[in-house]
């Protein structure tokens, strides 16, 4: 392959580079320079994350990054990669996967930065190592609209666009992501070295993510003593709340494959995600899901099994049965909590407020009850928390209200409801609601709409929506119809594993 850094001059980007995960070994990754993308433009970039890399103004406000983000100009004192990893896909062994279209540059400011549709790497597995437009778009805005939620996740810096032709289902134009996040280490790596019985690779890794990320876990007296059942607890505990987050949010992952599962606790690799609309328990986001394993009330137990697949992976370190169970017995224990929690600010009842425990069980089951009526109503799940808010402010109730077909089991709820309300509460719940109920989320149509503008090279659209999902409990005067009811034609949308 040809050294790039042989004939194109260096970017001095201004920034540090460090490259932990580079220094664990050729065991761990393939070294390779990116496929430049022809002819690049800039579709869309954050400002919060050129911040949060530390890029001074007038090189992020430049487009000397474009080449350098897209392949064209290696960056000075990164060591691009592909990292090898392995993992279960829809509940069966896949055997070696790793960074079919990725690249690892290197780490900045406590931060990992990779080019996403940067050509083929050793792990392609016959694919072609690009992304597309639509699907980068996707990306791009949901990764940001996930941290305006509050959700652990990865970011993303920008999207660059090539007119490259990219077959998928149709032909497509070419893309490429600079995704940020501490680190894209996943459960499947640790799968690929115990599947290998490459013990010494495992520990190597083990330690290295107990170093950077969990250094609690070396000694910390109310855990085992044993620093990788402590990393598998700390794992579970931060997969519990992220899980949550996205039950009271209404996202769905979509392949939820323990290759997609981050050692974080991010939410990671946006590809057939969607936030419903109407209320069902039971949706299937992915097409290609057909047996609806990744359903989005199957997620907290898909969750828990890929923890599972973790701790196995981790038994020839952990050596002890009974504390990897203790460890992954966290995650059940606290999703319910983190669940009740966030499902009671979504009703506006005050954390704050001591309760008992025939008040918690009647909190318990007016949240069972809140969705059950959402589902068998078919109520638009986002919209219905948000104008509840409202009301509880003193708006009007006929906006709630009107959301029901079956009105006379609504007023049944409501006024369970304001009884529980007034019984927890010493004041207004209106604040605590509004900043806990989301006016605006990433429906698919709204992506819809800004992916079908920037094939026309109208990024405005883009720009726009991404404005409104990096604050989205704010109101946002005069775009009131982005955070109303979708249009008829938004059921028909389909998504799949190559969105």
């Amino acid at each position: 392959m040809l050294d790039v850094e042989e004939t194109t001059p260096l970017l001095q980007s201004g920034l540090v580079w460090r490259n932990g995960f580079h220094a664990l070994g050729k065991d761990f990754f393939t070294e390779l320079a990116p496929d430049p993308l022809p002819e690049p433009y800039w579709v869309c970039r954050s400002d919060a994350v050129a911040k949060l890399l530390g890029l001074s103004e007038p090189l992020w406000h430049s487009d000397a990054l474009l080449p350098a983000l897209t392949g064209t100009q290696p960056i000075s004192g990164t060591q691009p990669l592909a990292s090898v990893y392995s993992g279960h896909q829809f509940g069966h062994w896949a055997g070696q996967l790793g960074d079919g279209r990725a690249l690892l540059l290197g780490e900045t400011n406590g931060l990992e930065v990779q080019l996403k549709g940067s050509g083929q790497t050793p792990y392609s597995r016959m694919g072609d190592g690009r992304a597309v437009l639509r699907s980068s778009i996707r990306e791009f805005l949901c990764s940001e609209a996930m941290h305006g939620l509050g959700i652990a996740t990865t970011r993303c810096l920008c999207v660059a666009g090539s007119d490259e032709p990219v077959p998928r289902e149709t032909m497509e134009t070419a893309a490429v992501v600079t995704r940020v996040a501490p680190s894209f280490i996943r459960f499947g790596h640790f799968e690929h070295f115990a599947a290998r019985n490459q013990l010494a690779q495992l520990k190597t890794l083990a330690d290295y993510v107990i170093e950077r990320y969990y250094p609690e876990c070396l000694g910390a007296a109310d855990l085992s003593g044993n620093p990788y059942s402590n990393l598998l607890q700390a794992v579970a505990q931060r997969t519990a709340l992220m899980i949550a987050q996205w039950q009271a949010v209404g996202f769905c992952h979509g392949v939820m494959n323990t290759d997609n599962m981050s050692i974080l606790g991010l939410t990671l690799d946006y590809g057939p995600f969607q936030f419903m609309d109407a209320y069902d328990p039971g949706h299937i986001c992915n097409h290609t899901d057909r047996g609806g394993r990744y359903a989005f009330d199957q997620q907290p137990d898909i969750a828990n099994w890929n923890l599972f697949c973790l701790g196995h992976a981790l038994m020839p370190l952990i050596g002890d049965q009974d504390l990897a169970l203790q460890a992954l017995g966290a995650f059940k224990r606290d999703f319910i909590g983190h669940r009740h929690r966030l499902m009671c600010a979504k009703l506006g009842f005050d954390a704050g407020m001591q309760t008992d425990a025939s008040t918690d069980a009647q909190q318990t089951q007016l949240i069972d009850d809140s969705l059950a009526l959402l589902a068998a109503n078919q109520v638009d799940y986002t919209l219905f928390w948000r104008s509840l808010g409202h009301w509880v402010a003193g708006g009007a109730l006929d906006p709630v209200r009107d959301l029901f077909f079956d009105r006379p089991a609504f007023d049944v709820w409501l006024l369970r409801y304001k009884e529980l309300l007034t019984h927890i509460n010493k004041g207004p719940a209106s604040n605590l609601m509004l900043k806990k109920n989301p006016k605006y989320v990433l429906r698919n149509y709204l992506g819809e709409n800004a992916i079908q503008a920037a094939k026309s090279k109208d990024f405005s659209e883009v720009a726009r929506l991404l404005t409104l999902l990096e604050s989205p409990f704010e109101e946002h005067p005069g775009c009131e119809a982005y955070g109303g009811l979708p249009p008829d034609w938004a059921s028909r949308i389909e998504i799949s594993c190559s969105s």
